[in-house]
């Protein structure tokens, strides 16, 4: 699955194999941020290629 985050990562946010590497551990640990917009198209994206992926604001407080 790690695989499959990183490449929609690199194909869509144009990130060299190092920075995919980080966000891609952000992403699977939840901690990705960005707007809501953004958020959601990556979350489609990554449904899209086969990756169980919800994009949900953080809890305030």
């Amino acid at each position: 699955m790690r695989v499959t985050v990183m490449r929609v990562l690199r194909a869509e946010l144009g990130l060299g194999l190092t920075e995919v590497k980080s966000v891609a551990g952000q992403v699977l640990e939840g901690a990705y941020s960005g707007t809501l917009p953004e958020v959601e198209y990556l979350a489609r994206k990554l449904r899209g290629a086969g990756v169980d992926a919800v994009a949900a604001r953080p809890d305030a407080g």
